[in-house]
């Protein structure tokens, strides 16, 4: 795992210094608290802070190859690293160490930018290479799927480059800002999401995508993967989906330190420790939280799956007191995100690192298999679109702008986001679904000066443009195409990294191996939603392995009591972040008045007020100055 950052300066005079790159790489030692390095070639520095988990006494970075002239940090896991290694060293490579990360040093000689292509694996990295004094060049890489983060800026000194945009502040790159268009973006998905980050001159790497930069030329960016935009892939049997589950868990097993994994009572983390039990010499180590509100708890669950696979077993209930883990959040997460499963991820999180170093999580499933409800939702919606014809989905739509909103009434009487949707373009209602504030709901909380200043820009646009990326008439595969390109990398993939990371442990998801996302994500929607339930084809596939308490039971997902915590112990701490938010940016009446109809029962409104309280955190610990472009 670890974390890495650096800086190449365009001036050749200009000189990196270890000073410069060590106290930016100390904003982030909880990434890797084991060992730091430098690597300085005239103006360009590298820096990197380990979490030792293959070849802990030699892996050392950064590496460099033979001449020197060629340097690299890397931070994740490459599974596929020994296979590399021996054709390498078939072609005459010489290795200083056993280190998964070394290998990225000379499959690059070997195979130039497009040496991302023979990984497999969750990685980010940084290399230079010198061997053209005339054209030195700085690479930059991303994993395929996001798992791990890598951001940028650029400006006329150059480049800089970390893990985390707090590295890159450090540096004096970018700017102590909000870019004004994400405070809306952010208000209405909850995360931060696309190309730009929260902080005004900072930019992500794309997952899947490399950046090569050379003094006095633009950055260019390369994509060199991505699930299939043509067609979806024809239907696979048990067999095939156990098969390439048991392969890809296997792989992600390599370990020099501790290894464990998460535990829920769902079916994707229960699905990823059962097959590491099958492949595993001794006890699976698994972690297990569950909270004291038994609507959210799904311990005893995973406690019988844990004594059914003789698991190694460590529970831990919750402190239902969230106060203990937003301070720490607050620094980790150097973007707001407004997800409030980041305690418990945080949580779980710093309960296995008392055991562990690295943890397997069944992160991926539902992206993948079309698990979530909404997916469900979408594919009802559709059906409904098709029978209908244009003109009866506009006179549904219609009915649904006039229905009540009945909150309080039973499942079956509360149709009107449905019926709603159905009147709507199929890529607006996946938007809506998605969302949890529309853009006139987002665009009411503001100042009404900012709110004017952000009339054009519209968060659903840059969406848009990915779910109709795919030439396949699917909506379901749109929706899910979308959401691996938005939702999953930018804030379920950010949370648990920056939650974990936190607490310096690694967490690898195997169901997000390119391998069986690849496979298994185009497959035809029959065979991932049937009536009111999405992931069919793996529930089928388990079925001779993991019980029908697991397999069909409700599904809960890693949520929190946040209605209840924020009428309970956040309230005061909640209530005092309105205050403070900067007039600029909110109308405050608005904020006290959400504040008063939740506090009051009248309403629920935990999920926004939630949002507003982590923005208030984030502006404050990192000396968030205003609002920029």
């Amino acid at each position: 795992m670890c974390g890495l950052c650096g800086v190449a300066y365009a001036d050749p005079r200009t000189r990196a210094t270890v000073l410069e790159l060590e106290r930016s790489a100390n904003t982030i030692q909880h990434r890797g608290p084991d060992d730091f390095g430098t690597w300085i070639r005239g103006g360009f520095g590298l820096a990197f802070r380990r979490l030792s988990i293959i070849d802990v006494a030699g892996g050392h970075q950064p590496f460099e190859n033979e001449t020197g002239l060629v340097g690299l940090v890397g931070n994740g896991e490459i599974y596929n690293y020994a296979e590399l290694k021996r054709e390498l060293l078939a072609k005459g490579h010489r290795f200083h160490s056993n280190s998964d990360i070394e290998t990225l040093v000379h499959l690059y000689e070997e195979h130039g930018d497009a040496f991302p292509e023979r990984l497999v694996g969750m990685y980010a990295f940084a290399l230079v290479d010198l061997r053209d004094e005339r054209r030195p060049k700085l690479l930059l890489g991303r994993d395929r799927l996001g798992i791990k983060p890598l951001y940028w800026a650029e400006d006329a000194r150059g480049i800089a480059f970390g893990s985390e945009p707090k590295t890159i502040l450090e540096l004096g790159f970018g700017e102590r800002r909000l870019r004004r268009e994400k405070l809306l973006d952010y208000l209405v998905s909850g995360y931060v999401g696309g190309d730009d980050a929260a902080w005004a001159g900072v930019k992500r790497v794309p997952p899947a995508t490399t950046l090569s930069w050379t003094p006095g030329e633009a950055p260019k960016l390369r994509r060199y993967w991505d699930l299939p935009t043509d067609r979806l892939r024809g239907p696979a049997s048990s067999e095939e989906i156990l098969e390439l589950l048991d392969r890809v868990v296997q792989d992600h097993l390599i370990s020099d330190v501790p290894l464990g994994a998460f535990l829920s009572g769902g079916i994707d983390s229960t699905a990823v420790v059962d097959a590491m039990a099958r492949v595993s010499k001794g006890p699976v180590v698994a972690c297990s939280v569950g909270f004291r509100e038994k609507s959210h708890d799904e311990l005893e669950l995973a406690t019988r799956t844990a004594v059914r696979l003789r698991a190694e077993h460590h529970t831990e209930i919750l402190d239902p007191d969230p106060r203990l883990a937003v301070e720490p959040l607050a620094w980790l997460y150097d973007e707001p995100l407004a997800d409030p499963s980041t305690v418990p991820t945080f949580l779980v999180s710093k309960m296995a690192r008392a055991h562990v170093t690295v943890a397997l999580s069944g992160d991926g499933g539902d992206e993948v298999f079309a698990g979530y409800r909404r997916y469900v939702h979408d594919v009802a919606e559709n059906r409904v679109r098709a029978k209908l014809g244009a003109g009866g989905t506009k006179l549904v739509g219609s009915l649904g702008e006039h229905y009540p909103k009945l909150d309080w009434a039973p499942r079956v009487l509360r149709a009107k986001t449905f019926l709603s949707n159905v009147g709507l373009d199929p890529a607006r209602a996946y938007w809506n679904s998605v969302s949890q504030l529309s853009r006139e709901q987002a665009l009411g909380l503001l100042a009404p000066e900012l709110a004017r200043s952000l009339a054009d820009h519209d968060p659903f646009e840059a969406f848009e443009r990915i779910y109709r990326r795919p030439a396949i008439d699917d909506p379901l595969y749109r929706a899910q195409y979308a959401d691996f390109h938005t939702y999953l990398p930018d804030q379920i993939l950010a949370k648990v990294d920056r939650a974990s990371m936190g607490v310096s442990l690694e967490v690898r998801p195997p169901i997000l191996d390119h391998r069986f996302v690849e496979r298994f994500a185009p497959l035809p929607a029959r065979e991932k939603v049937r009536g009111s339930r999405g992931k069919h084809a793996f529930r089928e596939a388990l079925r001779s392995r993991v019980p029908s308490e697991v397999l069909d039971g409700k599904k809960r997902g890693f949520d929190t009591p946040l209605k209840a915590w924020i009428r309970g112990p956040l309230a005061a701490p909640v209530a005092e972040a309105l205050e403070t938010l900067p007039a600029e940016w909110f109308a405050r009446d608005k904020l006290r008045g959400l504040f008063a109809e939740h506090a009051s029962g009248a309403r629920d409104h935990g999920r926004t007020l939630w949002s507003l309280f982590v923005l208030e955190l984030w502006r404050r610990r990192h000396a968030v100055v205003g609002l920029g472009s």
